[in-house]
């Protein structure tokens, strides 16, 4: 049950991507599609970079990971969307979710995130570390341990319903914000997230080539604007 709806989820979010936005190929990518591994990346007049990485080892380490990440424009001091899930074939070990601000901490659009998102509950919260807070709202969604479809099933229509959300509303701040400001901040979110020892762990897990891992993790998972 749990790894066919996160199949499904995979496939809803790429048709809410293909339908608003323009699927690219990113150089150095392709050395991190193969098969059990993927990565697609797509852009629109609002949005410069929305990541799509999928990790299916079902088969072979009974693991499913994804992470979905879309970045504003330069000029745009909206939030980032953050979506990461990682299950086994009983539970889902940790789903995360966030419109994490930039420039201002208190940015109407993480605003409408936190109020939009108060009805979910998780059965189990999962603490965050010190790097994690540096960067993500005080209305962070950290599950851990989800075994029930209910749950399983509120947590992938949100994620759906905020991208579409997030896509439809961020356009709004386009050319708010000085770039070399929304360079600085996104940069900021970027080497806090690189900081993050579980991404290499468990794609290490995932049985994941290690030489792959460790240039995936510095040059595509989170790029730094040079």
């Amino acid at each position: 049950m749990i790894w066919e709806r996160l199949v499904k989820l995979e496939e809803e979010i790429i048709g809410v991507l293909n339908k608003h936005l323009t699927e690219y190929n990113e150089p150095g990518m392709d050395r991190f599609n193969k098969p059990g591994w993927t990565n697609r990346t797509w852009s629109n007049m609002s949005i410069r970079r929305a990541h799509v990485d999928v990790v299916d080892a079902r088969e072979t380490k009974g693991l499913w990971m994804a992470h979905i990440c879309l970045f504003p424009m330069k000029k745009n001091g909206g939030p980032i969307y953050g979506f990461d899930i990682i299950a086994g074939k009983k539970k889902v070990t940790g789903a995360f979710h966030d419109f994490s601000p930039l420039l201002k901490k208190e940015h109407p659009l993480t605003r409408w995130f936190i109020e939009e998102n108060k009805w979910y509950k998780p059965s189990k919260v999962r603490e965050l570390p010190d790097w994690a807070k540096a960067i993500f709202s005080e209305g962070m969604i950290a599950a851990g341990n989800v075994q029930e479809e209910r749950e399983l099933n509120q947590i992938c229509t949100m994620a759906v319903s905020n991208l579409n959300a997030y896509i439809d509303k961020i356009g709004d701040f386009n050319s708010d914000s000085n770039e070399e400001d929304v360079i600085r901040a996104q940069n900021f979110y970027c080497e806090n997230q690189q900081k993050n020892p579980h991404t290499p762990r468990t794609m290490k897990s995932l049985g994941l080539p290690e030489e792959d891992i460790k240039l995936f993790c510095a040059d595509n998972l989170f790029p730094t604007i040079k």
